[in-house]
């Protein structure tokens, strides 16, 4: 009896301690510790779209001028003075103001200025000191133009009521109208042919004149609204010299531009 009633509870507490003694041990195992809540948050990348077609756009370009120097009075300072033919080439700022009135066509407004300085001298005379005969020659430009700019495809497809997913490549081509504005400026020793005397002076014209000019490019999309625009331009305008410069024909101002620009879609 006695062994009996001493068994019994050991059969019915061992089993129990095993179990407990198991969890305990699982428990504190470190490999099977519960991993904390992630606290890293996964961003959405942003949608390649736009909600409706744009309204228009604003960029900047900058450009290289190729002045056609057809007139005269480039033929004369050619010849008498040390300035190579190009020589009033150079870099041009502008700014694009664009407008859709269709989902081809945009009123653009486009303002454009260059300058050019060039240094001569005579080629076949010096002064008494045989010293060259030096001047300067600054020739300024700007071009305030409405245009219409006619895209060549589609820019872009709507999805659905709202979403607009833009085109990576719409080729274009447009024309347009506007003044041009010059300031010619010559100034620094000056022989008169005459009497083969030696002279300083500055020689000034300046005035506005119409213009036209065409282009053709491309805009290629760098993001959502960004793109990168490249184009060539032909620009059409003459200005009157005036009389510091007798018997001179108009001044041509006309020359191809190649640039490229960044504008922004709103």
């Amino acid at each position: 009896m006695f062994a009996q009633a001493t068994l019994t509870p050991v059969r019915c507490w061992l089993p129990a301690v095993l179990v407990l003694a198991t969890g305990t041990l699982a428990h504190a195992a470190p490999g099977d510790e519960p991993s904390p809540p992630s606290s890293v948050q996964v961003s959405q990348a942003e949608p390649d779209f736009l909600f409706g077609r744009p309204r228009g756009s604003v960029g900047i370009r900058g450009s290289w001028v190729f002045n056609r120097a057809g007139s005269d009075w480039y033929s004369f300072v050619t010849d008498e003075l040390t300035i190579e033919d190009g020589a009033f080439g150079g870099p041009a700022f502008g700014v694009d103001v664009a407008v859709s009135v269709s989902p081809r066509i945009d009123a653009l407004v486009t303002f454009e200025y260059s300058q050019s300085t060039v240094a001569s001298e005579y080629r076949d005379f010096v002064d008494n000191d045989r010293l060259p005969i030096t001047q300067e020659t600054r020739l300024r430009g700007a071009n305030i133009s409405g245009n219409l700019k006619f895209a060549l495809t589609e820019r872009g497809r709507e999805l659905g009521r709202l979403a607009w997913v833009p085109r990576t490549l719409v080729p274009y081509v447009g024309a347009g109208a506007g003044a041009y504005w010059f300031d010619l400026n010559q100034a620094g020793d000056f022989v008169d042919f005459s009497d083969l005397s030696v002279f300083s002076d500055v020689f000034a014209s300046d005035g506005w004149t119409p213009s036209a000019q065409v282009f053709g490019g491309a805009d290629i999309k760098l993001h959502r609204r960004v793109f990168l625009s490249v184009d060539v331009r032909y620009l059409w305008a003459a200005g009157d010299l005036g009389p510091e410069w007798i018997d001179f024909e108009p001044i041509d101002l006309a020359g191809m531009r190649i640039g490229a620009g960044i504008h922004v879609q709103f």
